[in-house]
């Protein structure tokens, strides 16, 4: 099953951010949170990867890696 942890958020002054949809709380990547991004296409291919690397660790039994190392998936469209 599909992976839906990392999702969206359009902030009002304009930019992205990933969130953990758990927590609530903005994504990080090796210590630094993905807010204020300008570019939706950009913000949209964090999610698929983290999305991506969640599905997989979950299948593996394990946590998700910050490398990333995986091919993407398909990001929330309810944000």
């Amino acid at each position: 099953m599909e992976s839906r942890r990392y999702c969206l958020r359009h902030e009002i002054d304009g930019t992205w951010t990933v969130f953990d949809v758990f927590t609530g709380l903005p994504a990080k990547i090796e210590g630094h949170p993905y807010v204020d991004l300008l570019d939706s296409d950009y913000a949209a291919e964090v999610v698929a990867l983290l999305n991506s690397d969640d599905d997989v660790a979950g299948r593996l039994g394990r946590e998700p890696d910050e490398a990333l190392l995986v091919l993407p998936s398909v990001p929330c469209k309810d944000q």
